[in-house]
C-alpha cells in the first residue's frame, strides 16, 4: 500500500496529481497535451511532477486541451474545483501559520486538507474526533498524550483544535463531518477535572442537531470488523480531486494516496455497517453521560 508523506506544497501535490490523472484517462501523453497548448514537453512534466506552478488560467486551457468544455454544466465542477485549487496553491499559509511554534508541518498540511475538504468520514477508537472536541477535553488529552509540551503549548495546541471547528459552520459549504466512535472513548475518566468527560458528552448531543454532522458509536460488543486495526481519517474534495487518508500513532502522521485509499472506502462501508444506528448512537451517548453524574 503506497504510503506518502506530504509535504508544504500540498495543494500543489494534489492538483498535479488529479491534473495528471485527468490526462489519463483522457487518453492522451505529456507530448499530446503539450502540443495541443504550444508547450514544451518539460513544462508539462513539471507541473505533473510539482517543479512548477500552473497558474489558474493555464489550468483552464489544459482542461480544455483534455476535451473538457467548459460551458458544459456537467464539466463545471471540474473547471471550479481546479481552478480554485491552482489559485489556492499561490495563497500563504492560513490561520494556523500563527501557531507555527506548536504546529508541525504534518499537522498544518492536515489543517489544510480539512479547509478544502467536502467531506471527512472518520474512525477512532479510542478518542473523540478533534473537530468535535471540546476544549477542556482537547486540553486534557493532549497533555496526557505527551509528556514534552509546556502548559503554554498544550493551551496552544487546544485553541488550535476549537479553531478547526470553524469549517463545521462556515458560511459556504460547510464541511460534512460522518464520525464513528468507538464505546471506549466515551468513557474515559479525567481525575483532575472530572467533569471533563460529561462535558464532552454533551457537546457530542449538541453538535449532532447540526444537519452536516452524523455520529455513530460502536458497541463495546460489536461483532469484528476491520476498523479493530486502528483509526483512519478519510478526507474528500469536490471536484475530481483524489481522497486522501490520514493515519495517526505515536510517531507522528502518514497519508494515503490515490489508489492505497480504496481500501479504505470499503472498511468504512464495514465499520459504518457494524456501529449502531445514529438513532441508537445518540441513545448510548445520553446513557454513557449519564453514568459520568456518578
Amino acid at each position: 500500500m503506497p504510503h506518502v508523506q506530504l509535504v508544504p506544497t500540498i495543494r500543489r501535490r494534489r492538483l498535479a496529481q488529479t491534473l495528471k490523472k485527468l490526462r489519463k484517462d483522457a487518453g492522451m501523453t505529456s507530448e499530446d497535451v503539450a502540443a495541443a497548448l504550444g508547450w514544451q514537453v518539460p513544462k508539462l512534466s513539471k507541473i505533473e511532477n510539482v517543479r512548477q506552478q500552473i497558474q489558474p488560467a493555464e489550468v483552464t486551457e489544459l482542461l480544455k486541451a483534455l476535451g473538457y468544455k467548459q460551458d458544459d454544466l456537467k464539466n463545471a465542477e471540474v473547471f471550479t474545483a481546479l481552478e480554485n485549487l491552482a489559485r489556492d496553491a499561490r495563497k500563504k499559509p492560513g490561520w494556523w501559520q500563527t501557531y507555527s511554534g506548536v504546529v508541525s508541518p504534518s499537522y498544518a498540511d492536515y489543517i489544510s486538507l480539512e479547509e478544502d475538504a467536502e467531506q471527512i468520514c472518520e474512525w477512532t477508537p479510542l478518542v473523540i474526533p478533534g473537530l468535535l472536541q471540546t476544549t477542556t477535553y482537547a486540553r486534557e488529552t493532549i497533555a496526557g498524550t505527551t509528556s514534552s509540551r509546556t502548559p503554554e503549548e498544550i493551551a496552544a495546541l487546544a485553541e488550535v483544535r476549537q479553531a478547526r471547528q470553524a469549517v463545521l459552520t462556515r458560511r459556504d459549504h460547510p464541511l460534512a463531518l460522518w464520525a464513528i466512535i468507538h464505546e471506549t472513548a466515551l468513557k474515559t475518566r479525567f481525575e483532575i477535572r472530572p467533569t471533563t468527560m460529561r462535558e464532552q458528552l454533551r457537546k457530542l448531543l449538541d453538535t449532532t442537531d447540526m444537519p452536516n454532522v452524523t455520529i455513530q458509536i460502536m458497541p463495546s460488543d460489536s461483532t469484528a470488523h476491520p476498523g479493530i486495526l486502528g483509526g483512519f481519517s478519510l478526507v474528500s474534495f469536490p471536484g475530481p480531486t483524489p481522497d486522501v487518508v490520514l493515519l495517526e500513532n505515536l510517531s507522528g502522521a502518514t497519508y494515503v494516496e490515490g489508489d492505497g485509499t480504496q481500501p479504505f472506502t470499503g472498511a468504512l462501508e464495514r465499520i459504518r455497517a457494524t456501529a449502531l444506528s445514529v438513532e441508537d448512537s445518540l441513545a448510548r451517548i445520553a446513557q454513557i453521560q449519564e453514568r459520568h453524574r456518578k
